[in-house]
């Protein structure tokens, strides 16, 4: 397969009834993005910012679309499409500014080029990874539908970044769902400087379309005509009949993928054949020929332009470089939240941990109606645990959806629901299934205030842990993969009561969540637990026990296996009980040590890099004067978590532990 330009007698324009007016609107847009091209690999050769990715060639597709879209609908761009940002009137000084890191800029600094978004112009940047934003997309687009706002969202994937598993996803979600999405792929025959036949095995993105179950249109992505005549027409449809369409827009980039990278990989051919069919000047030429556009009129465009550009630029440049606060750095991690407790009445039923999670999740249903739950199996079926029996009953399928088998796209869709103001439940199956979705939660919702300020208004809750014989795939540990990640929330309830409260304060919090629940504790243990609705403290910890000869910290399991050899070796100990993992009450853990100046922390995760290790380190520095025996940690193997239960039994810290606690209490 070879990738080549079409005739350029072929690149032909229809204006069909569109006002001279129209015409010229399109014509301007186009101009504003070539101008800053132009402009920006001036300052780029002069040292005045840093990197630059083109979309020399390509600026019909942005212009074309940004133009058909009502201002209030979503788009979701890429590294090509500046001409979405400057096509929603964003200050040209921000853009700037963003570029060169200053503090105007749309991230403060934090983020590069086009890495940003403003709910404002409802624009949603790109991260790095590509592919996870078409699931946002489909967020995006499934809010839509539930309001019944007969919008539209559109998002842009390169033909490159198709190849990942999030355009499978993302495109599968939308057709599954009907959501109103449309999905451009400009097909510019290069990923970086792969060539498509080495990226995919077919010719046109149209074919895939079919296998999805939508429509799939090809367009001539330097006509910005025909871009801006098929996407009006399509947002038209959509917004009256919900469905997701591909769109293949057939172009070329004139530039390195970014300029450090150049061209030479291309062949010289192809640059000149691309090059007769330029967006900006082929168009200009049609203008001129049909009467609507006079070389007067082009100097006063193109004057008016260059001069917005420059003012914007000296306003960017006089901008001081970003002074790094520390305060504020810190304090932009998290959206802004601050949590008051609900106290529970009066009245308690006795509840197995299970009930107890699923009584929060029903009550937190009821008090947020803009909560959606999204799952596998979670539906009819009730989830594999049956902790949603009864709820799509209750509160109908919209707002109680079954998945696809895709994690990414559905946790992607989550942070695309938060965008438009709504929250979002996703469950796991098991907890160790959430790799499939590791990117959306450590760079997406993780990041996405940090970077830009949108919350991410999403809980994962994660069935986890070992003791079950269920293998390496159904057993896993993993809450120490999110503990290093900044931006999230971890919860680890190790009772009734707390599974509800905490799960209740997670879902009440804008900020991403991973709520862990053994599964070994599902049906063996219960207590008194409040009937009413009421939260859990978030970042408090609690004793489960008290004592004065050991201080033992631990969380979830830990909590019964701490208890458990306590009463067996008949000894006095403080157990603290974490709760919540991150934050983490370093407080309540200070507090203990001083209490007993001797201290084990046990968790379920293996040893190696575990939670454990961080807050040993913690006290190691922070309370050592207070330590009276060596700081002591117990996990399980450093292995995968094997199936057969004698296997799994020594896998597990509980005898080692009891050891272990016997040696510090002798020292």
């Amino acid at each position: 397969m070879e990738f080549t330009a079409p005739n350029a007698q072929k690149l032909t324009f229809d204006r069909k009834n569109y006002s001279d007016e129209t015409l010229l609107k399109l014509y301007e847009s186009l101009l504003v993005p070539r101008r800053i091209e132009e402009k920006m690999l001036i300052l780029l050769r002069q040292g005045r910012i840093s990197k630059w990715f083109s979309g020399w060639g390509q600026e019909a597709i942005s212009i074309g679309a940004v133009n058909a879209l009502a201002s209030d609908e979503f788009i979701l761009p890429m590294h090509r499409n500046l001409g979405i940002f400057t096509g929603r009137d964003m200050p040209l000084e921000r853009l700037f500014a963003q570029f060169q890191g200053k503090e105007l800029g749309f991230t403060k600094g934090r983020d590069r080029s086009f890495h940003f978004g403003s709910i404002e112009h409802h624009v949603v940047g790109m991260i790095s990874h590509l592919g996870p934003q078409l699931a946002l997309a489909d967020g995006i687009g499934l809010a839509h539908k539930l309001a019944n706002e007969k919008k539209v969202t559109l998002v842009f994937s390169g033909d490159g970044a198709s190849s990942e598993g999030d355009f499978h996803e993302g495109l599968n979600v939308a057709a599954v769902w009907k959501l109103p999405v449309i999905f451009v792929v400009e097909h510019n025959g290069y990923g970086l400087s792969t060539p498509s036949e080495e990226q995919f095995a077919f010719q046109y993105f149209t074919e895939k379309g079919p296998g999805y179950g939508m429509e799939a249109v090809r367009i001539q992505g330097n006509n910005v005509l025909e871009v801006y005549d098929t996407i009006l027409r399509l947002a038209e449809d959509l917004r009256e009949n919900p469905r997701p369409v591909l769109v293949e827009a057939i172009t070329f980039r004139m530039r390195g993928h970014e300029e450090a990278s150049g061209t030479k990989y291309v062949p010289k051919f192809m640059m000149e054949e691309w090059g007769q069919l330029d967006p900006v000047d082929r168009y200009e030429d049609y203008l001129s020929s049909i009467g609507v556009l006079n070389e007067a009129l082009k100097e006063t465009l193109n004057t008016k332009v260059k001069n917005q550009i420059n003012e914007a630029l000296e306003i960017a440049f006089a901008e001081e470089a970003v002074d790094a606060q520390l305060e504020k750095e810190l304090g932009d991690v998290y959206a802004p939240w601050t949590q008051i407790v609900q106290a529970p009445g009066s009245a308690q039923t006795d509840k197995r941990f299970i009930d107890a999670i699923s009584d929060g999740l029903r009550q937190s249903m009821e008090k947020h109606p803009n909560l959606v739950l999204m799952g596998q199996d979670i539906g009819d079926y009730g989830g594999v645990f049956k902790i949603t029996d009864g709820f799509k009953t209750q509160f109908g399928g919209d707002r109680v959806r079954n998945t696809p088998l895709c994690e990414s796209a559905i946790i992607g869709a989550g942070l695309g629901l938060s965008i438009k103001g709504f929250k979002a439940m996703v469950e796991m199956q098991f907890a160790d299934f959430v790799s499939v979705g590791f990117n959306q939660i450590v760079n997406n919702l993780a990041k996405i205030h940090y970077r830009w300020g949108q919350n991410a208004d999403v809980v994962i809750r994660m069935p986890t842990g070992a003791g079950t014989a269920a293998g390496p795939f159904h057993s896993q540990s993993n809450e120490a993969w999110f503990f290093h990640t900044p931006g999230l929330k971890i919860v680890y309830p190790s009772n009734p009561h707390d599974a509800k409260g905490l799960l209740n304060a997670a879902l009440e919090d804008p900020n991403p969540y991973l709520y862990f629940e053994h599964k070994l504790l599902y049906r063996s243990i219960s207590g008194p637990v409040p009937d009413s609705y009421y939260t859990v403290e978030i970042g408090k910890a609690a004793l489960a026990a008290t004592g004065t000869q050991v201080s033992i910290i631990t969380y979830g399991m830990g909590v019964h296996w701490a208890i458990k050899a306590v009463e067996e070796l008949g000894i006095s100990a403080d157990i603290l009980d974490l709760r919540t993992l991150l934050p983490w009450d370093q407080e309540a853990v200070a507090a203990t040590v001083k209490k007993t100046g001797k201290v084990i922390f046990l968790h379920e995760d293996t040893l190696t890099g575990g939670i454990g290790a961080e807050i040993c380190a913690w006290i190691s520095e922070h309370c050592f004067s207070s330590l009276d025996a060596p700081l002591m940690r117990e996990g399980s193997l450093d292995t995968p978590v094997p199936f057969a239960p004698n296997l799994e039994k020594q896998f597990l810290p509980t005898d080692r532990f009891k050891a272990k606690l016997q040696e510090l209490l002798a020292f």
